[in-house]
């Protein structure tokens, strides 16, 4: 008899940037079982970050809100991922809903990570644990590390992703050309480059004949940013708020160079081949920077906020320290086209 081909489901629950981190991980999945189905389960308002990956077997989207189980939808979705009879399971947040889903999903082989918190059962959820090694390294590696268990290792901690090619025309229209893309916003405001700088470098730019264009998110405080720049310099371009996160990351995969601090979307365009360059301060290049030779990473000062402060506590901002003319040479080593 035929044995039954591996059916493989990975579980990640964290969101945006740090689970395009986890690709290269799943691509060493793939590579160790070319023959296995390998299926994905994340948050729904992230599927479709890896909808488009050709070698997922399938994306199960999973909706939810922060803190909240939807109940409704969740039984339904867990009936069917039991009904996939899955050989393994891995999860790569290891936080309590990927544990107990982990569980309840039933795959023979079930991994995760050995790590104290939680409530008191997390462990048993699995049958096979990997204990977080306590040192500097990339979240990507970090990550594929969790697969030392089944003996696999990545072959590159590149990440990748795909933008869904039906929307290339539309992002077309709303970024005609391929322009150097500044993403001027950051979920935590101590990540962010100051707006005198953005504004600066926008003057050099286009003194140096670069087409240069800017982007945010949607939310008020980032649309305030927006407005900001725009009083600073108001020629900048400015492409229109994106709510939906397919057609943003069509807009990505148009720019000739993605510029921006350590944020989702820098990883959005890293994963999708895009050159980078990213401004680092509060947080550790070494773990969170993009990977290959197409990035480049400017770092600023030392930094004196507070380890878990959003906000940056220092009088001088270390991102403030990463001058407009040092991004501008940093494009100088930049191959652009179109």
């Amino acid at each position: 008899m035929t044995p039954r081909p591996e059916k493989i489901l990975a579980l990640q629950f964290k969101y945006f940037g740090d689970a395009v981190l986890m690709t290269p991980a799943l691509r060493a999945l793939r590579e160790k079982f070319p023959q296995a189905e390998l299926h994905l389960l994340v948050p729904a308002e992230i599927a479709p970050l890896f909808r488009h990956l050709p070698w997922l077997t399938r994306v199960w989207p999973m909706p939810r809100r922060r803190g909240r189980a939807n109940l409704g939808a969740t039984l339904p979705l867990l009936r069917a991922l039991r009904r996939e009879r899955f050989s393994r399971s891995v999860d790569f947040a290891g936080n309590d809903r990927g544990a107990i889903l982990s569980l309840l999903i039933g795959a023979r082989q079930r991994l995760g990570w050995a790590q104290r918190g939680g409530f008191f059962g997390r462990k048993f959820c699995y049958n096979r644990r990997v204990v977080l090694e306590e040192k500097v390294e990339h979240e990507s590696a970090r990550l594929a590390h969790l697969l030392s268990s089944w003996d696999i290792k990545p072959s590159s901690l590149a990440a990748e992703i795909r933008a869904d090619p039906v929307l290339a025309t539309l992002a077309e229209n709303i970024s005609p050309g391929r322009p150097i893309l500044c993403h001027v916003a950051s979920s935590q405001p101590r990540k962010e480059w100051p707006l005198t700088h953005w504004a600066e470098f926008y003057r050099f730019a286009t003194a140096a004949g670069l087409r240069v264009a800017f982007t945010t998110a949607t939310g008020e405080r980032e649309q305030s940013l927006m407005a900001g720049l725009k009083q600073l310099a108001p020629e900048a371009p400015v492409l229109p708020a994106i709510a939906e996160l397919p057609l943003f990351l069509a807009v990505v995969n148009r720019a000739a160079v993605f510029i921006s601090g350590d944020t989702g979307p820098l990883h959005f365009a890293a994963g999708l081949g895009v050159p980078t360059i990213s401004l680092f301060g509060p947080t550790l290049p070494a773990r969170w920077a993009p990977v290959g030779a197409r990035h480049q990473i400017l770092t600023g000062g030392p930094c004196g906020c507070e380890a878990n402060s959003a906000v940056c506590q220092s009088p001088r901002h270390c991102l403030a320290e990463i001058s407009p003319a040092q991004v501008l040479a940093a494009l100088k080593n930049v191959s652009i086209t179109g």
